[in-house]
């Protein structure tokens, strides 16, 4: 299709329109083509200008970009990579206010930028559609009717034939502007920007530039140009080429993976949106348990308040009726001897000897000491503990109640009976309440003491690891055999089985050699293998063997001679006097 024929057919299309707020607040929202509008300073195009990114914005507006960067070029021409200048100045880089693109403005500043005239043409029609009546450009009084598309001025009667007067301007093409607005577009020549008055009908090839007629006589006069309908089939192939071959299949594929990207965005919203609602939900949930389970703790103390405070009075009057027992009896039986006679004192002798005999033998007489006032000391929250489910939610934090009982106090383990020297021995303590459970907790003041019953200076420092539920890992390391005392008191008080006797054996000898019934066997053979036995034999063997001379008899160690397996190896000492041969092992561990 033909470039001229296809501008037709675009501009018969309608233009998309949006509301605006004018600048001028008399007029209040007007609708305009947002093609008209400039989408920095949102009021209609002045003097629009094209950037690199084909975005158009005002030259007042371009101007007040700031530079992004300044690219050094030694002060040389360079070619413009977007053709609109034969030769380019060093450029200023800006950010495109619109898409954020790095794009270059000469340093001739926006001047230099080519004009969006198919803006200017949404302009001039959004005036038109707009305002109903159009002032004439050149006498400011009468109401135009005609625009010159040559000058791209309007004008009322009166100035339009005048102007078709003129030797100058009698060839201009003058429009009807109610024509103009029936036809929605405007079909005007483009104007030479250095020569006012000249349309540009030429087209510099070397350059890629529409010219002027003087400007092809003047400044391209040694370049080829040619007529613009000559040359716009094969220049507007090239862009309809990149078009349709190249970015339109590129915009499908945009545009599809785009809507993928906003249904992610959405399915991502509706997600979160529902875990966000789970989430609300499972808090208000577990806020109700959480709510329930304090509740329930603090129903669990008020229990634990009245039952101990229950007990405290029983306790208490247990106490003052004892108290007041005794002290009447003995009010009674000190007033009688001190204020009877003989004969009142010896009437009341048998009642009030019984009466005395009875509470010495069968009374409350507690010590001081041994009363174990419940000051609720034992009473403690335990906020790490796990308490189970609540409504299906889990749930931490007990009430600890149980007091402990030192007689109730147990030791595990046989590291306290028995030991080995230079060995880590081991037991453990588990506390216990008045009903024998185990307290659950940790925190009681533990000693242990171990000392040696012949050597008292010599003392084994024992480990003491709290296990937080009631138990305490105790370890020791001695290393002097013999007999110990161990003393393992909680609240300085001895435990069940406290002191105890601890037996440390001496270290055990391990053997070294092989458990083998002759040394010619466990060598295969071997001349030079020689036993911790007395045996020899001939030949040259320097070991033993069977059936000859000082043999065992039987299986035997090799490091030291000893016939017994399960046993310590003997000492050198013991060796070296059996054996005094040196004893190469047959075979070493």
């Amino acid at each position: 299709m033909p470039l001229s024929n296809q501008k037709d057919n675009e501009d018969h299309t309608p233009t998309q329109t949006t509301k605006s707020s004018s600048n001028d607040d008399s007029k209040g929202e007007i609708v305009v083509n947002r093609n008209a509008v400039c989408k920095v300073c949102k009021r209609l195009y002045r003097e629009p200008k094209i950037l690199p990114c084909l975005h158009t914005f005002c030259a007042d507006c371009i101007r007040q970009l700031e530079p992004f960067s300044v690219p050094s070029v030694n002060g040389q021409a360079i070619e413009s990579k977007y053709g609109s200048r034969c030769l380019e100045k060093p450029a200023v880089t800006v950010l495109c206010p619109e898409c954020d693109s790095e794009v270059d403005i000469p340093l001739s500043g926006a001047d230099g930028l080519t004009t969006d005239h198919l803006a200017l043409d949404e302009v001039f029609l959004e005036t038109l559609a707009n305002e109903d009546i159009v002032v004439c450009d050149l006498c400011s009084e009468g109401n135009a009717e005609k625009r010159c598309e040559v000058c791209c001025v309007n004008l009322c009667e009166f100035c339009s034939q005048a102007h078709r007067r003129q030797k100058r301007t009698a060839s201009h093409t003058i429009q009807c502007l109610q024509e103009l607005r029936t036809q929605g577009r405007l079909s005007r020549p483009v104007l030479c920007s250095h020569h006012p008055g000249q349309e540009l009908r030429l087209f510099c090839d070397p350059c890629n530039l529409p010219v002027c007629l003087e400007c092809a006589a003047t400044f391209h006069r040694d370049h080829r140009c040619d007529p613009t309908h000559d040359v716009i089939e094969r220049h507007g192939d090239s862009i309809r080429e990149l078009v349709s071959s190249s970015l339109r299949p590129r915009l499908s594929r945009l545009e599809e993976s785009l809507q993928k990207v906003d249904m992610s965005q959405d399915a991502l919203q509706a997600h979160v949106d529902a875990a966000a609602g789970e989430v609300r939900a499972f808090a208000r949930g577990y806020a109700c348990a959480v709510e329930a389970h304090c509740l329930s703790l603090l129903r669990r103390l008020e229990e634990l308040r009245v039952q101990r405070r229950n007990q405290l009075h029983l306790q208490r009057a247990q106490l003052q009726q004892s108290l007041a027992d005794a002290r009447g009896s003995v009010e009674f039986a000190e007033r009688l001897l001190m204020q009877g006679s003989e004969i009142e004192i010896l009437s009341a002798k048998g009642v009030t000897l019984r009466r005395l005999a009875g509470l010495v033998h069968s009374g409350y007489d507690p010590q001081p000491a041994s009363i174990a006032t419940d000051d609720g000391s034992s009473i403690c929250f335990l906020p790490k503990e796990q308490a189970g489910e609540v409504e299906g939610y889990p749930v931490a934090g007990v009430i600890h109640a149980k007091t402990l009982d030192v007689t109730k106090c147990s030791i595990e383990g046989g590291g306290l009976q028995q030991g080995r020297e230079g060995q880590k021995g081991e037991f453990t303590l588990v506390c216990r309440d008045s009903a024998g459970e185990q307290m659950g907790r940790g925190g009681e003041p533990v000693l242990v003491s171990i000392v040696h019953k012949e050597k008292k200076d010599c003392t084994v420092e024992a480990t003491v690891v709290d296990n937080h539920d009631g138990s305490y890992s105790v370890s020791y390391r001695p290393v002097v055999p013999g007999l110990y005392s161990v003393w393992v008191c909680v609240k300085a008080k001895h435990v069940k089985g406290s002191p105890s006797v601890l037996n440390v054996k001496r270290k055990v000898r391990r053997h070294h050699g092989v458990f083998h019934c002759c040394s010619f066997c466990s060598s295969r053979g071997s001349k030079e293998a020689r036993c911790g036995c007395t045996g020899t034999m001939p030949g040259g063997f320097q070991g033993c063997g069977h059936n000859h001379k000082g043999h065992p008899g039987k299986p035997h160690w090799s490091c030291c001679g000893n016939v017994v397996e399960q046993s310590e190896c003997l000492p050198l000492s013991v060796v070296a006097a059996v054996s005094p041969r040196s004893h190469l092992r047959t075979v070493e561990f």
